[in-house]
C-alpha cells in the first residue's frame, strides 16, 4: 500500500507517523511546498518508508502524476484546495480523504459523487476530529436507538496551562480557526436544518479536575453531513467548541470590531485585510508547542427498548510527549490515517463521495483508534439521571 500525504505540517506529520507504523504500508510520499518544513518532518520521522516530495499542491498536473502511483491520497492542507485535489484524485483514479472543516467546500466535493463511482474510487471529506470522529460516534449511538431526539457534539483543544490573553494555543491552522469563528454554523431545530451565527448560544460545560467549569459555543464546520443524515430523524442537533471561560467574549469583541473581516480597509494610502493581519498576529502571539489536551463529549438522546435513553461518549486525550504528538495531532490525524488505511485494505468497498456516518465500519474504526491509545468511554443512562 502506497500513500500520498499532502502537507508536512503538524497534521501531515502525524498522519505520516501513523502510516509508517503499519507493516502493510510500503511507501509514504510526504509532500510540501516548503523545503524546511518537509526536511524537518522527514528528519523527525527518520524512516525508509518516507519519500519526500517538494511540490505545490495547487499544480494540478504535478499532483495528479504523483497521486497515480498511490493507493490513497490524504490532504492535510487548508480546506480551500480540497475540491481541486479531489478532482485530481478522480483524474488519477486514486482514493482520497481530507481533513475538511468547511461546509461549502465539502458540498462541492459531493458533486463529484457520480464521477467517483464511474472511476471506481472513494472520496471521504471531513476525516479529522470535528468534523470526523464526532460524526462516527454520533452514528454509533444512533444505531442503538429506536428513535432519536437530540444530538449534541462538544469538542475543544486546549492548553494544559492557559496563558492570557486568549487562554488558547495553536493546535491547528490559524486560518481554519478563524473560519470556525466567522462563518455561520448549521444546526437542526424541530427537525429542520438552519443556519445560525457562530459564537452564539454560550453554555457552561464541566469536565473532571483539573478542568472544572468551561464554556462551549456554536462554531462552524464541525457538524459535517450529520444534518442531512439525521436532520429529519432528530428534533435538535448542534456542534459547539469548548474553551476556557471568557474566550468566546474575547473573540466576539475582535469580530465586532471588524478585525476578522476579509474585506480590505483603506489605511494611509494603501489597504489591509483585517483578517489577514489578525491571522498573522495570532500566528506570532499564540503559543505553539505547549502541552495540550482534547476534550470531547458526544451526547445522543432517544428511545431504546421503549425507554428514554441517553448515550454519552467522552474522551480526554493528552499530548504524547515521547512521540512529539500533540493531543490535537493525535485526535485529528489518527482518524484520517485509519480511514485511509481502511480504504486501502478494502474494509470500505463503497465507491463515490462517501458520508462517514453511513459508510465507515464503526466497530472496526473504533477498535483501530483504541489500538493507538485513544481512550473513549461510552455510558448509557436515563436522560434524567
Amino acid at each position: 500500500m502506497k500513500f500520498l500525504v499532502l502537507g508536512a505540517g503538524k497534521m501531515g506529520y502525524a498522519v505520516a507517523y501513523d502510516l509508517i507504523r503499519s507493516p502493510r504500508v510500503e511507501t509514504v510520499f510526504l509532500a510540501d511546498n516548503q523545503t524546511e518544513t518537509l526536511a524537518t518532518a522527514c528528519e523527525r520521522l527518520a524512516d525508509d518508508k518516507i519519500v519526500p516530495v517538494q511540490m505545490d499542491a495547487t499544480r494540478f498536473e504535478e499532483v495528479t502524476k504523483i497521486m497515480s502511483g498511490c493507493t490513497v491520497a490524504i490532504s492535510c492542507i487548508p480546506y480551500k484546495d480540497n475540491y481541486e485535489l479531489a478532482k485530481a484524485a478522480l483524474e488519477a483514479a486514486v482514493n482520497f480523504v481530507d481533513l475538511g472543516g468547511n461546509e461549502e467546500t465539502v458540498q462541492k466535493e459531493f458533486l463529484l459523487d457520480e464521477f467517483a463511482r464511474e472511476r471506481g474510487i472513494a472520496i471521504i471529506p471531513d476525516c479529522g476530529l470535528a468534523p470526523g470522529l464526532v460524526s462516527i460516534l454520533a452514528a454509533a449511538s444512533a444505531e442503538r436507538m429506536e428513535q432519536l431526539y437530540e444530538m449534541r457534539l462538544r469538542v475543544g483543544g486546549l492548553p494544559i496551562e492557559p496563558q492570557p490573553p486568549l487562554n488558547y494555543l495553536q493546535v491547528f491552522s490559524i486560518e481554519g480557526l478563524i473560519n470556525q469563528y466567522v462563518e455561520d454554523a448549521t444546526i437542526v431545530q424541530h427537525g429542520k436544518a438552519i443556519k445560525v451565527p457562530s459564537l452564539g448560544d454560550l453554555e457552561k460545560i464541566e469536565f473532571p479536575a483539573p478542568f472544572g467549569e468551561l464554556e462551549a459555543f456554536t462554531t462552524s464546520g464541525g457538524i459535517s453531513t450529520l444534518p442531512s443524515t439525521f436532520g429529519e430523524k432528530v428534533q435538535y442537533l448542534d456542534y459547539k467548541t469548548i474553551r476556557y471561560p471568557g474566550h468566546c467574549d474575547q473573540i466576539r469583541l475582535l469580530r465586532d470590531l471588524g478585525l476578522l473581516d476579509s474585506q480590505p480597509v483603506a489605511l494611509d494610502g494603501s489597504s489591509v485585510r483585517p483578517r489577514e493581519l489578525m491571522s498573522h498576529l495570532l500566528g506570532e502571539k499564540l503559543p505553539r508547542d505547549e502541552m495540550d489536551v482534547v476534550l470531547l463529549r458526544v451526547t445522543v438522546t432517544g428511545l431504546r427498548e421503549g425507554k428514554p435513553t441517553q448515550i454519552v461518549w467522552e474522551c480526554i486525550d493528552y499530548m504524547d510527549q515521547a512521540a512529539g504528538l500533540s493531543a490535537m495531532m493525535r485526535m485529528t490525524a489518527f482518524p484520517a490515517s485509519i480511514l485511509a488505511q481502511l480504504l486501502a485494505r478494502g474494509d470500505i468497498q463503497e465507491k463515490g463521495v462517501l458520508v462517514q456516518e453511513k459508510s465507515v465500519p464503526t466497530r472496526l474504526f473504533l477498535a483501530e483508534l483504541g489500538g493507538r491509545g485513544v481512550r473513549l468511554s461510552m455510558t448509557e443512562k436515563s436522560p434524567d439521571a
